[in-house]
């Protein structure tokens, strides 16, 4: 019996036997507890254990906002871009090792300040990065910050994250342009292998296809569509070929970094929500995970604008964005004011687990 369980029976039997000469007043006092009873046990079976959000990291001061992430599997180092759309300051990746700890920070040559995506290519192991400024994907040294072309595609289509398949062929979403493309693992020209109208967005903030990945057995690669608040699922068809693409669920507010677990769950950022929401694969929640809980000194604690995840371990690694959408879009978000007052930005982590799922009721 929980403890919720024993009070509420203690109170009970304190209720059905005081005043016992007055029955209109017990009977009245016996169905006025029963119902709140029922009220606070139906509230207490679906709500959200959000587990405890732990600043990893926090950014050298004047770094850039923190978007993309990675962790290299065999050290333990957690890769981070930059983020800034003006175009202002240096294209920079902060490395940290696996205790938060800043090791060093690259100065990407020949790319925009806006970079996104970065992940390691499963096969060759090179350091890949989408230039959303520049419009194409870099292969970037990851001790010197040297950076040579990967693929090419253009400024305007809004290069955002990346994923992989089994074979090596690099998939890169475009946010602006509301498509796919695909490389093969050592780049080169990028083909449209997807485009659709559930890939755009004319929703807020302004971008379309974000984040990115393959279920376990890549039958589908699913898309979170951050304007439209979507995850869209694009099905493999004849020879790695997209099929039509079509809503998994909806109402995941500012979808955006994405992965799949091995169990087919998608954890998905709300960066609207400042949270982690967890879905299973028939598109049904079963975790919201991490809050905001104000900016202090400077910096934020929990989540703020989460943009990007990446899991290592037992652990989930998550990019506090804290981006302020103002300057930019001219429209304001529940965070702008928050974003704004952000110093110095910060990289979160939470147990990759699944805490106290909500249940189905009997």
């Amino acid at each position: 019996m929980t403890r919720m369980t024993t009070t509420i029976a203690a109170t009970a039997m304190v209720t059905m036997t005081i005043n016992p000469q007055e029955k209109d007043m017990r009977n009245f006092s016996r169905r006025a507890f029963l119902l709140v009873a029922g009220l606070l046990m139906s509230f207490a079976a679906g709500a959200w254990d959000r587990g405890a959000v732990q600043r990893f990291a926090t950014l050298p001061p004047g770094a850039l906002n923190p978007e993309g992430i990675t962790v290299e599997r065999h050290t333990g180092d957690v890769y981070v871009t930059g983020f800034n759309p003006t175009g202002a300051g240096k294209a920079q990746i902060y490395v940290f090792n696996d205790n938060g700890h800043l090791k060093r920070v690259l100065d990407v040559t020949g790319s925009s300040s806006a970079l996104l995506g970065i992940a390691f290519h499963p096969l060759t192991h090179d350091l890949l990065v989408a230039d959303l400024g520049a419009g194409n994907v870099v292969n970037v040294n990851p001790y010197t910050g040297a950076g040579t072309p990967f693929t090419t595609i253009g400024a305007g289509a809004g290069l955002n994250a990346l994923a992989f398949d089994r074979a090596g062929n690099v998939y890169i979403s475009a946010s602006f342009e509301g498509r796919i493309y695909r490389t093969g693992p050592k780049g080169g020209a990028a083909q449209v292998w997807a485009a659709d109208p559930l890939l755009a967005t004319t929703g807020f903030p302004p971008f379309g296809a974000n984040g990115i990945d393959f279920n376990r057995d890549e039958t589908a690669l699913f898309v979170a569509n951050t304007g439209n608040d979507t995850i869209v699922r694009i099905p493999l068809i004849a020879a790695g070929a997209a099929g039509k693409a079509e809503v998994f669920t909806n109402s995941i507010n500012g979808a955006d970094g994405l992965l799949v677990d091995e169990d087919d769950n998608l954890w998905v950022c709300a960066n609207q929500a400042d949270e982690i929401v967890v879905v299973d694969r028939t598109g049904k929640a079963l975790a919201k995970l991490g809050d905001f809980d104000g900016v202090r000194r400077g910096s934020p604690v929990g989540l703020l604008f989460p943009a990007s995840l990446a899991r290592h371990g037992g652990w989930l690694y998550i990019t506090n964005l804290s981006l302020d959408l103002r300057p930019i879009t001219g429209q304001q978000s529940v965070d702008s004011q928050w974003a704004a007052v952000v110093k110095t930005h910060t990289i979160s982590r939470i147990r990759f687990s699944i805490p106290g799922k909500a249940r189905d009721d009997d």
